[in-house]
């Protein structure tokens, strides 16, 4: 009796010995596990952080939606810094191909894109991430009763266009040639922001700009609306570039501006989608 009693202690003793160790094992295996788990994701989030600046040239047309979108990008990423060149595309382009710094391009039309491909600047292929339509600008309340693209060719107004070399003049001309129209600017202007000027001021009746262009503008001019436009409709591709200093960060800010974040902010401003 005695013996069958001590055996029987000696048994429980030894199980719940073995339960400790099992209980031990497993809280020390599970440890091990989350030490593992945490570790790549620390080390994620700090490969993540982003700093320093990212210079950006883009078409002029895009000041106002770009502006918004590099304080929102310097908002999402503390320590950075977004610097903006814009200007004609076919300008910037042609300062990206001298060796300007630059980390991204932003142009107004798939030809000045290509003069910066063809001399092998961009990194990967460039992506369209908006589209633009054109738009007479007139003066506040249409006081010369333009309502089409033919009223422009009307003696002794005073119109301005974009120079043929940029994409809103090479898209106005496209325009002019598809209606069989001709006319004589009393000048041509290097971007379209510097053609709507000319109206602001007074200088000019009307000028062919871009429908945000007209937007952005607000009361101090007045937008006209013709059918020709549909026909000379640019695309806009954006691309990082090969030499750029600050890549990730770039890739970053390409990123947001083909975002659906990006694309309201491009949308709400008078954009086309892609």
């Amino acid at each position: 009796m005695t013996r069958s009693v001590r055996r029987t202690r000696t048994l429980q003793v030894a199980g719940a010995g073995a339960a400790a160790l099992l209980a031990l094992s497993a809280c020390s295996s599970s440890d091990d596990s989350s030490d593992g788990s945490s570790s790549p994701s620390a080390g994620a989030s700090g490969a993540s952080k982003l700093s320093g600046t990212v210079t950006v040239f883009a078409a002029a047309s895009l000041k106002e939606s770009f502006t918004t979108l590099g304080k929102e990008f310097e908002q999402q990423h503390p320590g950075t810094k977004v610097s903006f060149n814009f200007g004609g595309s076919d300008t910037l382009a042609a300062s990206i191909t001298s060796g300007a710094p630059a980390d991204v391009f932003a142009a107004a039309s798939a030809k000045t894109m290509k003069i910066v491909t063809d001399k092998g600047d961009a990194a990967g292929t460039p992506a369209t991430f908006v589209r633009n339509q054109l738009e007479i600008a007139t003066l506040p309340g249409n006081p010369d009763k333009i309502s089409s693209l033919k009223d422009l060719t009307k003696s002794g107004l005073k119109v301005v266009l974009c120079d043929k070399t940029v994409p809103c003049g090479a898209a106005a001309q496209k325009a002019l040639d598809a209606s069989g129209l001709k006319l004589t600017p009393v000048s041509y202007e290097q971007d379209v922001k510097s053609a709507l000027t000319k109206v602001e001021l007074k200088e000019a009746d009307a000028a062919v700009v871009y429908k945000t262009d007209v937007h952005a503008a607000g009361d101090k001019v007045e937008g006209v609306e013709f059918p020709e436009s549909a026909k000379a409709v640019n695309d806009y591709p954006i691309a990082l570039l090969k030499d750029a200093h600050n890549a990730e960060a770039a890739k970053a800010f390409v990123a947001l501006v083909q975002s659906a974040e990006g694309q309201k902010v491009l949308n709400q401003a008078g954009f086309l989608k892609p």
